[in-house]
């Protein structure tokens, strides 16, 4: 069986999530950030249940792709799963526990790729607020 590559473990992380409809798939390129992995896909689940089956179903899927699974953390609970593939880690969250610890903007520094099965509308993901027209540049100032 050929290894797959970093790229083609992220697509494949992001075809599971989607076959148990994930939402919210965002997947997030931290190579410019850490060496400790390239890629983090953070993605919505509804409940508990659906998490694990989600994690789950990465798991299967990478280990039958020939991935080493370096760990998963969490599928007691259910709220916040993860699967670490070593160059890529999936985050499966509830979207409650995902809004409070909002790993995107923990990793804002990443280079993100378009939302996957997306809830929220295009323009209000990643934006920033536009600066006033009129304010002081921060650097004239006094």
């Amino acid at each position: 069986m050929k290894k797959l590559t970093t790229l083609g473990k992220k697509k494949l992380v992001i075809s599971a999530l989607e076959d148990i409809k994930a939402r919210d798939i965002q997947a997030i390129d931290v190579r410019r950030v850490t060496s400790i992995f390239d890629w983090i896909i953070v993605a919505s689940a509804d409940s508990a249940r659906q998490t694990k089956a989600l994690a789950r179903h990465v798991h299967d899927l990478l280990k039958q792709s020939g991935s080493s699974i370096v760990g998963t953390e969490g599928e007691e609970g259910g709220e916040w799963i993860l699967v670490d593939a070593g160059d890529v880690v999936a985050h499966v969250m509830q979207l409650a526990v995902r809004e409070y610890y909002n790993l995107e903007e923990l990793w804002g520094e990443g280079r993100f790729d378009k939302v996957v099965n997306g809830t929220v509308p295009a323009l209000a993901v990643r934006r920033r607020p536009a600066p006033r027209r009129g304010a002081a540049h921060p650097r004239k100032a006094a």
